[in-house]
C-alpha cells in the first residue's frame, strides 16, 4: 500500500531520506571524483559539512584579512606594517 514520507533531493534529482544525505551528494559532486579506486569525495563531503561551523569561521576570518588586505592597499598602508623583510633586516644586522 502507498504512504505519504518527506524526501529530500539533490541538485541532480536524485532522493534521499535526510537532508543530510543530500548535501553530501551535492557536496560529492561540487569536488567530483578525487583518489584512485572509490572517489574520496563522499567522505570529504561528509567531513565538510561536520566541520561546517568552524570552516565558516575559517572562511569569516579570511573575509576579513581580505578586506583588510584591500583598505591597507588603498590607503597605502601595507608598505607601513610591523613586518620587517628579509632584505631590511639582513642589511640592519650589517651595519
Amino acid at each position: 500500500m502507498a504512504h505519504n514520507g518527506i524526501g529530500y533531493f539533490d541538485n541532480r534529482g536524485h532522493f534521499f531520506k535526510s537532508p543530510e544525505e543530500a548535501t553530501i551528494s551535492d557536496l560529492s559532486a561540487l569536488l567530483g571524483r578525487i583518489g584512485e579506486g572509490d572517489s574520496l569525495a563522499p567522505g570529504i563531503a561528509s567531513l565538510l559539512l561536520e566541520k561546517r561551523v568552524e570552516m565558516e569561521h575559517i572562511f569569516a576570518e579570511h573575509d576579513e584579512m581580505k578586506t583588510e588586505q584591500v583598505f591597507s592597499r588603498s590607503n597605502g598602508l601595507a608598505a607601513k606594517t610591523n613586518v620587517t623583510s628579509l632584505a631590511e633586516k639582513l642589511s640592519s644586522k650589517s651595519l
